[in-house]
């Protein structure tokens, strides 16, 4: 049933893509972006309802005064930018530290992974919430180093269950609740 599984996924992307057309634009883009002010307040008050929004519009409006000398670019723009050259290189580096990080190599039952994927989503959610509760908290340099300090120790407690799953059957099992920490740890820290 994974077929079925897998195209909720579709059937969502298709109702909000139906209904899109019935939405206004976002009332920033359409005053920083297009300079609309008509179409902006139109916006807000279908979003919002009716209602004084002039604080919300000034603050745009100052927003857009600061902007005035910034060009927006495009995304081949910005890759020829070397002032940006730190800032992708420091995201290419979190992105690939997940990818070359080596989980793969859990030797899982098959009768277990489609589990192992579902565990995977719901450590990602519990990231997602545990980390936007506490980031304002802790602050992002805090995150980071703990949360690579964290993956470094569950990696290290990963390689000794791998190590060790021959001789006993249950430390695969602790694997994949490793595997899950890790996930979160990533999802909490880079």
């Amino acid at each position: 049933m994974w077929n079925v599984l897998l195209s909720f996924s579709g059937l969502v992307a298709l109702i909000q893509l139906l209904f899109l057309p019935f939405f206004p634009e976002s009332p920033p883009y359409l005053l920083l972006q297009k300079g609309d002010k008509a179409g902006c307040l139109k916006a807000m008050k279908q979003l919002w309802g009716e209602g004084n929004y002039h604080t919300e519009f000034d603050d745009m409006m100052k927003e857009k005064a600061v902007m005035k000398g910034t060009k927006i670019m495009n995304v081949l723009e910005v890759l020829k930018e070397p002032s940006v050259y730190p800032q992708l290189s420091t995201m290419l580096l979190l992105l690939l530290s997940l990818q070359l990080c080596g989980l793969s190599a859990a030797d899982l039952q098959e009768s277990i992974i489609p589990y192992v994927s579902l565990g995977v989503a719901i450590s990602e959610l519990i990231s997602i919430i545990f980390c936007s509760s506490i980031i304002d908290r802790f602050g992002r340099r805090i995150l980071l180093w703990g949360g690579y300090l964290l993956m470094a120790l569950i990696l290290a407690l990963l390689e000794a269950s791998l190590l060790l799953s021959d001789q006993f059957l249950w430390m695969r099992y602790c694997s994949v609740i490793l595997i899950f920490l890790f996930i979160i740890a990533y999802g909490i820290g880079p």
